[in-house]
């Protein structure tokens, strides 16, 4: 079995952003040219929403009416009329491709009126700039939207002005997003679907939903069904500019039974806020410094919040899916405990394929690892069917490559190559050429040498 196997693997266990350079130039292009191409999604195909429509209205009451930060917004917002989107800067053909299908979707599923323009003044500008440039302004963030911007110069110019707050404003006209062009193709279309949808909708992340890109816990990586509701329930004619929580609130059940008329016949669940303290536990345990006591603890923290409040969702195995990330190896028994504590809620909870299909990735790591793995197989099979549907290129391209795997250990050789070979593609859009390029290169260099003793 070639090395670039496990080596991929582990970039993407550990969303790993980089591995390091094996010299040998002379073999890149070769190497290049002899995988297999990018693959891409085909048609999506979006699970409608699972919530009442009671809990629907809520969520889009608290989505528009409310920053991440939470500072509360005082009335509703969207663009008026058609609206017009322009690519600038230096946009990868990747980006091109996926802006055209998120539009078709848009205009299909939340049938707002938009179109892309190729020059002049635009309602959204698009423009692919630099990771480095985007860091010098918001050095957390992988991309960004703001109001009232056409360029990251102007932004960069007005950014403390009133034009740039969103809370000053009272309708969309002009809104500017900042995408890396030096991003992998599946992180230039997470930013797109994300930042695009804010453009046009809610500006305010949820930890509470399970099924949406608005909560910062970034499972869901395209729109969701969801998603496409809310944003078609924005434009929907009973909602104008200007108009409050009250007028909203008012309006809202109506629209909702007209769009989503299944959402009536599903009883309402009571859902309760998430802390502040809560949210504030969980960024801390995501950020910097991978197992770190002060990252762990955090993460303790998150997960014993979330036992006060009497949760039982998705918010009560976040933190114990974290934890597991943290500690599977440095304590593998350990992180296999905390996994098995977030699939217990998981499981009982609608709505959250996805992150199961996460917890799954780990688990089966674990399997490979002592040998089990064909018992994984089932698992493996499953999560990778969710992960097609959910179009999450790189945790897909992980899974193929346990799958790969596992069927080794099943004695399927020529099944594992299969599926071994299949994962390459999906990991070029994943995790972008050069990465998948440079593993491979390194897994050549690394099973050279051992072949001459080196």
């Amino acid at each position: 079995m070639i090395r670039w196997g496990a080596a991929l693997m582990l970039a993407a266990l550990s969303a790993c952003t980089a591995v390091d350079r094996i010299e040998v130039p002379t073999r890149t292009k070769v190497i290049e040219e002899a995988l297999p191409p990018s693959k891409s999604f085909g048609a999506t195909r979006p699970t409608p929403p699972t919530r009442s429509n009671a809990n629907i209205a809520a969520d889009f009451l608290s989505l528009h009416f409310a920053l991440e930060s939470g500072a509360e917004l005082p009335v509703f917002t969207r663009f008026d009329g058609p609206i017009t989107v322009r690519l600038a800067g230096m946009p990868p053909l990747s980006m091109q491709t996926d802006l055209t299908r998120l539009l078709t979707r848009l205009q299909r599923e939340a049938r707002i009126d938009i179109r892309q323009i190729s020059d002049g003044p635009a309602n959204i500008t698009i423009e692919a700039v630099s990771q480095k440039q985007i860091h010098r302004i918001l050095p957390q963030a992988a991309c960004f939207v703001v109001p009232n911007a056409s360029s990251l110069e102007e932004y960069r110019r007005d950014r403390r002005k009133n034009k740039s707050n969103w809370t000053a404003l009272r309708s969309r006209e002009r809104i500017g997003i900042f995408i890396p062009y030096d991003a992998s193709p599946q992180e230039v279309r997470d930013c797109l679907h994300e930042e695009l949808a804010q453009a046009l909708g809610p500006l305010n992340d949820l930890y509470r939903l399970p099924d949406s890109v608005f909560n910062d816990d970034n499972f869901h990586t395209v729109l969701t069904g969801f998603d496409m509701l809310i944003l078609r329930a924005a434009y929907a004619p009973e909602l104008q500019n200007g108009m409050t929580h009250e007028q909203v609130a008012a309006v809202l059940p109506p629209v909702l039974s007209r769009l989503n008329p299944r959402g009536d016949r599903i009883v309402a669940q009571q859902v309760s806020e998430t802390p502040r303290a809560w949210i504030n536990a969980v960024q801390r345990a995501l950020g910097s410094g991978a197992g770190s006591a002060k990252r762990v603890r955090a993460a303790q923290e998150a997960a014993q919040i979330g036992q006060r409040q009497g949760w039982t969702d998705h918010r009560r195995a976040y933190p114990y899916y974290l934890l597991g990330r943290m500690g599977q190896f440095d304590d593998p028994d350990a992180a296999q405990r905390h996994y098995a504590m977030a699939l217990k809620y998981l499981d009982t909870t609608p709505g959250t394929e996805v992150q199961r299909a996460h917890v799954t990735a780990q688990i089966a790591a674990f399997a490979l690892a002592e040998g089990r793995g064909p018992e994984a197989l089932p698992d493996l099979n499953d999560a990778i069917k969710v992960m097609t549907q959910a179009e999450n290129a790189a945790l897909l391209a992980t899974l193929l490559l346990l799958k790969s795997e596992a069927l080794r250990q099943a004695g399927q050789s020529d099944q594992a190559r299969t599926v071994r070979l299949d994962s390459i593609g999906w990991a070029r859009y994943g995790f972008g050429s050069d990465l998948v390029v440079r593993s491979v290169s390194q897994g050549i260099a690394q099973a050279t040498a051992a072949s001459t003793g080196g």
